[in-house]
């Protein structure tokens, strides 16, 4: 085969293979052949290697999205508890705060109103007809020089001045 020309096979020419050795009439060898099939597996295993990584790697960021959500949530029940915490332990202050006797006596005399027996209230409505009423100048009337100690008294809480 010295010096001979081997025409080349044309894939067009109606040829199945476009292989040269298919040309000449000599058929693939065993050794081609397992090496097209070695290949082909190699790029099968390369292929579904890539997708088993691709579900692992698309799994893990599924996973780590779920577990940011879930860093959230514990964040903002944590909040939440805290929050409960203080309001809780304001109350238990205030509670305590409400053991005292003193603190118990004074509360029902400004809110309640209660005395102690002898006690006699005293109700000054003279500093709410002021706050009501608005605020204009009043002369100065001098006092009668027969008005003593008890018509001064009179005037605070009848409000004739």
């Amino acid at each position: 085969m010295k010096g001979r020309a081997v025409p080349e096979a044309n894939s067009s020419s109606g040829g199945t293979t476009p292989y040269v050795t298919s040309a000449v009439g000599i058929e693939e060898t065993a050794g081609r052949a397992r090496a097209r099939r070695i290949s082909l597996f190699t790029q099968t295993v390369i292929w579904v290697t890539g997708l088993v990584c691709l579900a692992f790697l698309l799994g893990a960021l599924a996973q780590a999205w779920s577990n940011n959500q879930l860093q959230q949530i514990l964040q903002q029940e944590q909040q939440k508890t805290q929050q409960l915490q203080n309001t809780h332990d304001h109350l238990a202050h205030q509670a305590a705060n409400y053991q005292d006797p003193y603190v118990i006596e004074s509360e029902a005399r400004q809110h309640l109103g209660y005395v102690r027996p002898g006690e006699h209230v005293v109700i000054s409505t003279h500093g709410e007809i002021q706050a009501q009423q608005p605020a204009a100048p009043k002369p100065n009337k001098p006092a009668p020089s027969g008005s003593g100690f008890w018509q001064a008294w009179w005037n605070f809480f009848f409000g004739n001045g």
